[in-house]
């Protein structure tokens, strides 16, 4: 018998880059995407055969926000099977450890040997800097294929995640800037933050005081700083975890000016405000802190009118030990997200009407490929690129339950949330990494992802 020409003919709606080609087929062959075409002709070509008729096929979403070993519970394999089973198949990792910081050569590696033994999923990594300059580790991590640098400009650690300090900022955006990688930066200013939680550490016990502890200018007067920065340096910044609208109005007014500018915004500020604090307490406790109602409502405006460059999730997979103490200062930040960025986006979004399906693969998929160097192979169903995919069925409708998903942490702050639309498959490079309520994934089957930038 003679070979076939495909691995694997997938037939269902395709949602490609330039529409929705409803009951079409990819032929997938040695883990890309071979063909597109009509179910009439690929099929009989294909060793394997998947109908999904009446469910969506996207390109596998991109997590360009994950945090894997701010707890040591977690690690790659909890992650990124937690990946897998929300129809994530790349995440972007942050270089911010519980064991310190990835700011050299040797870090970088050692962790990236680390995932090609354990990750379910592709893993990009970030790298971030030291207060002490090291700019020929800049170099060094840039050529290594780090996707990025993070850094902070508040003192969430001064051992695994310092603050660096504007002058510092400037001088190493010059570096960054000759490499062509991006930086991206944790923008709340330390001396606003620091005098606001002196005024309401006393009122610990009540969780609003979270929110009132970091304003909104402390937002935007650090935003404003490294943008400047970015305009004069040529680096090209990005934005993380960005809460409310005027910081994407303020990054336009940058890129008008000729920065290079992107910003992204978070599954939980699209879906809680800080009256959801109340109810979640210390779940809800994360930095920069959940923002009003009508702040949550302009960010899907500004979704989807494409003003956003893309959404992740800031996945801070803590167990509820973390996040359960009574004054609301002494828990820790962050939330579990990694499993839910699409289903959530998909039920919330295109399922209530706020986003179209292309601006959500846009959000999801196009742009953190395209902003992070992984366009080249990661983001679009198309001929030549990963055959990563995400299965979606519209039709579906469930209760989210945080304590039954992939993750450590056992618990998310969408618990309850009623869910329209589910993923039913995900498949990486071709192989089916979750299918049906189960990950089929093991460790190893994921690899690292160098990126390629210019």
């Amino acid at each position: 018998m003679s070979e076939k020409l495909y691995d694997l003919a997938l037939i269902g709606h395709l949602v490609l880059p330039d529409g929705i080609a409803h009951d079409a087929c990819l032929g997938i062959k040695d883990g890309l995407i071979a063909a597109i075409g009509e179910p009439s002709s690929i099929p009989a070509l294909a060793n394997q055969v998947m109908n999904v008729e009446g469910s969506y096929v996207l390109p596998g979403a991109i997590d360009a926000h994950v945090h894997c070993y701010s707890s040591l519970d977690e690690g790659f394999t909890r992650a990124t099977s937690a990946a897998a089973a929300g129809g994530v198949t790349t995440i972007i990792e942050m270089p911010y450890d519980a064991t310190g910081m990835v700011c050299t050569l040797d870090a970088f590696e050692e962790k990236r040997g680390r995932l090609e033994r354990e990750a379910v999923v592709d893993v990009a990594m970030l790298a971030t800097i030291h207060k002490d300059g090291g700019y020929d580790d800049i170099r060094q991590l840039a050529e290594s294929g780090a996707c990025g640098f993070k850094v902070s400009m508040f003192n969430t650690d001064s051992f695994r995640f310092p603050r660096i300090d504007d002058g510092q900022l400037l001088d190493s955006f010059a570096v960054i800037a000759e490499t062509g990688v991006p930086v991206g930066v944790h923008a709340e200013n330390d001396e606003i933050v620091r005098r606001y939680i002196g005024k309401y550490a006393a009122q610990g016990h009540d969780p609003l005081s979270h929110a009132y502890s970091r304003p909104k200018v402390s937002e935007s007067a650090a935003a404003l700083t490294v943008m400047e920065l970015a305009y004069e340096t040529g680096a090209k910044l990005h934005l993380y975890h960005c809460t409310y609208p005027r910081i994407f109005r303020l990054a336009e007014m940058f890129r008008e000016l000729g920065a290079a500018v992107t910003a992204e915004t978070c599954t939980h500020y699209l879906t809680l405000s800080e009256a959801d604090m109340v109810r979640l307490h210390g779940q809800a406790k994360i930095n920069p802190p959940l923002r009003t109602s009508e702040d949550v409502e302009g960010l899907w405006r500004l979704a989807a009118e494409g003003r956003i460059d893309m959404i992740t999730s800031d996945h801070a997979p803590w167990l509820p030990g973390r996040k359960s103490d009574p004054d609301i200062f002494k828990n820790a930040s962050g939330a579990p997200g990694v499993e839910q960025l699409l289903p959530v986006i998909y039920s919330e979004g295109v399922a209530k009407g706020r986003l179209s399906m292309q601006e959500l693969v846009r959000l999801l998929c196009q742009r953190p490929a395209e902003v992070f160097g992984l366009g080249h192979r990661k983001g679009r169903i198309a001929a030549g690129y990963d055959a990563d995919l995400a299965v979606i069925d519209p039709a579906a409708s469930w209760i989210m339950d945080g304590s039954k998903g992939q993750s450590s942490a056992g618990w998310s702050p969408y618990d309850g949330m009623v869910m329209r639309g589910k993923v039913t498959h995900t498949i990486l490079r071709g192989e089916s990494v979750y299918e049906q309520g189960a990950v089929t994934g093991k460790p190893g089957q994921g690899i690292y992802i160098k990126a390629r930038h210019r």
